[in-house]
């Protein structure tokens, strides 16, 4: 590949990530893992002595026949995303006249269902840390407003004191690519957080400052690391096999909000999902609980 082909197709690839970061909003994730793809393309591109501007449909065929022994279903999916998205910019962007990946297809993905608690395993959960001591109160609140809120582990360990209103009942916090959103907590979450505040992070503190929520034994920020080994280490006292993270009270939080009869919308919001798809997994999750209750205690299942 000479230089110069090199020097263009870095231009392409920032000037197509600069629209993602500044118009589209994403995640920080998303956009890397969307510049790794592109960057696996070109170089599939370049052993073939072609550019990203003179790509045929086949082309793309055959670039999608050889990942595929490589690549994962949703790897695969995710990559043939980045594809159709840069090439949508480069029409937008009159750098080509038409889209040779505008009847590129996306491979139907199985949905894994996630894993979920039910409700008497969230409330003996929840029952475990001991409110007699600082830790105790601090972990206390971190499963209360986990399993309140549906918030994300980055979400949760990112709060600032400032982020709550006690007497509001609710949390502001930003989502992904960089999203604000406000979501209430019950009262067992708020009465948690305020023993937490009252009694606990002072001691946790001790004499330094933090604008954080959740701190660690040291007074520092409460890491992901430390939020893991925290769920388990409960988990493994109320003695539950399933593999419990934040992302489990996540789910269990929105699948509970369903079969309590919440709408889908109302959900979707809360979770801070963009897209409501994203959010219709939990009402299949919801409708395999149902299932389950009616073939256990129907007289004729």
């Amino acid at each position: 590949m000479s230089e110069e082909k090199a020097d263009t197709e870095d231009h392409l690839l920032d000037q197509f990530m600069g629209q993602l970061k500044v118009e589209k909003g994403l995640a920080r994730n998303t956009i890397e893992a969307y510049n790794r793809d592109l960057i696996g393309f070109f170089e599939f591109l370049g052993k073939r002595h072609l550019s990203p501007t003179n790509v045929k449909q086949e082309d793309l065929v055959s670039f999608i026949a050889e990942k595929r022994a490589h690549l994962s279903s949703q790897s695969l999916a995710r990559c043939l995303v980045s594809i159709r998205m840069f090439y949508r910019f480069m029409v937008s962007e009159g750098k080509i006249p038409t889209n040779p990946a505008r009847l590129l297809g996306i491979p139907k993905l199985y949905q894994h269902l996630p894993h979920v608690l039910n409700r008497d395993e969230v409330e003996v959960l929840l029952t475990k840390p001991d409110h007699t001591t600082a830790m105790g109160k601090r972990d206390k609140a971190i499963l209360e407003l986990l399993y309140a809120t549906g918030l994300r582990a980055s979400e949760l360990i990112g709060l600032r004191t400032a982020n709550i209103n006690l007497e509001a009942g609710y949390i502001r916090t930003i989502g992904k690519g960089s999203k604000e959103r406000i979501v209430p907590m019950g009262t067992k979450a708020i009465d948690a957080l305020k023993h937490y505040i009252a009694e606990a992070r002072a001691s946790l503190l001790k004499k330094g400052n933090s604008p954080y929520l959740f701190l660690n034994s040291r007074g520092g920020r409460l890491t992901r690391q430390g939020l893991w080994k925290i769920l388990r280490n409960y988990a493994r006292k109320a003695g539950i096999t399933k593999r419990v993270t934040p992302h489990t009270l996540r789910h269990s939080f929105a699948t509970h909000l369903l079969e309590g009869g919440a709408d889908l919308r109302s959900v979707q919001v809360m979770l801070g999902h963009a897209d409501i798809s994203t959010t219709q997994i939990y009402t299949h999750v919801a409708r395999e609980r149902l299932k389950e209750v009616h073939e256990k205690y129907h007289p004729r299942p």
